[in-house]
């Protein structure tokens, strides 16, 4: 849903209406996955064009619990996690997953 801000500017001889669309507020999302301790993993979707090292989580406790935080504006969004290299589902049950044009599949992140 996209907010609307109406200014107006006058000047001596006119007014004149401005109908600013304000960005839709961005929401934190946190993704996590967990992976054998002393792995590499990474995130890569739609949301950083699928960049297999931009991304990076971290296992903050070396409990193979590794954890990112992204911000994002509103939308769908399709991922996967890469992990020693090797390109992965969010193993998270309550996750939807797509068909991709590989003929794999891709996690579904959907941000309200």
């Amino acid at each position: 849903m996209n907010a609307c801000v109406k200014k107006t500017t006058r000047t001596r001889k006119s007014t004149t209406d401005v109908v600013v669309k304000a960005e839709p507020k961005k929401k934190r999302v946190v993704l996590s996955v967990k992976a054998e301790p002393g792995s590499t993993v990474y995130v890569a979707g739609s949301f950083n064009d699928w960049n297999p090292t931009e991304k990076k989580l971290v296992d903050k406790k070396g409990d193979g619990i590794y954890t990112a935080t992204i911000i994002l504006p509103p939308g769908i969004y399709e991922y996967k996690f890469v992990i020693n290299g090797v390109w992965t589902l969010d193993p998270d049950p309550d996750r939807d997953w797509t068909q991709n044009g590989l003929g794999t599949l891709n996690s579904v992140l959907r941000v309200g």
